[in-house]
């Protein structure tokens, strides 16, 4: 993706060591130690409820927390919002969207950190902004408001207002959800192409444990809150690893390429 960078370095890491959080007498997440570096792509990924959400926005600074997040080597609470904001972008999987506001007007919101206090859109911000529409192919709703989108539609404008804030890291919660498989290639390439051309480093949640084989660098797998297993897609993709993980019935194919597919199978029928 061509257009102005952000001030500062050009890429960043994300770093976690020990972080935990705590709801009530419940801890929802302990334990978590990450190093992504600049560039590269981390897939999240374990069992609904595992704390995956959780981790992403504890990364993003949005939750409290113990332990430490550290980007590009400065600690994430001495950064105020603004100096955040433009270092990292967070998409959560389900947002909260201004119902009023066109797809054009929300992702112009993503350019908000790179302007002056009182700035209005800049004729770069608005060429950026047409851009990404165009590369999550969403130009033709461009004038649309955002409650007369479909959930796929949404979904793609919540990410189009992360990438127009063209930010050193990107935390995607579920950026594939209610997205057809079309949209939800299409979207991966994306990303995939923007951490190699520009050095953005990714860290997701993917439900899909193919595409997360397919095109994370590395994966981590929580569950009930803890790290259970973590490395290279062929470290973490085991089928016994899975299976014990995920209670379910599966396998793991390797057609010798590196492209892993998780496959799920039909519980054998048992007689009574």
């Amino acid at each position: 993706m061509s257009g102005p960078r952000p001030t500062g370095p050009t890429t960043s890491s994300i770093r976690a060591t020990n972080l935990g959080v705590q709801r009530g007498a419940t801890s929802v997440l302990r334990g978590v130690d990450l190093d992504v570096p600049p560039g590269s792509w981390l897939a999240v990924v374990g069992p609904n409820g595992a704390g995956k959400s959780t981790l992403l926005a504890a990364l993003a600074g949005l939750l409290p927390c113990t332990g430490e997040v550290c980007l590009g080597g400065r600690e994430l609470r001495r950064m105020n919002p603004r100096q955040r904001a433009k270092v990292l972008a967070y998409a959560p999987q389900e947002p909260v969207l201004p119902a009023d506001l066109t797809v054009t007007d929300y992702v112009l919101l993503g350019r908000v950190p790179h302007r002056s206090m009182r700035g209005a859109d800049r004729p770069a911000d608005t060429a950026l902004a047409a851009q990404v529409l165009a590369q999550l192919d969403l130009t033709a709703l461009a004038g649309r408001r955002l409650d007369r989108l479909s959930g796929g539609e949404r979904r793609r404008a919540v990410l189009g207002r992360a990438l127009a804030q063209q930010a050193q890291v990107l935390l995607l919660d579920e950026p594939t959800t209610g997205l057809d498989i079309g949209h939800a290639q299409q979207l991966l390439e994306l990303l995939d192409e923007l951490r190699h051309s520009t050095g953005t480093t990714l860290v997701t949640t993917l439900h899909d444990l193919t595409l997360a084989g397919q095109y994370a660098d590395a994966l981590l797998l929580v569950h009930e809150g803890a790290p259970v297993a973590a490395g290279t897609p062929a470290q973490v993709l085991r089928t016994d690893v899975l299976r014990e993980r995920y209670q379910a019935e599966l396998t793991v194919l390797d057609p010798g390429d590196g492209s892993l597919a998780v496959v799920p199978l039909r519980p054998s029928t048992r007689p009574d």
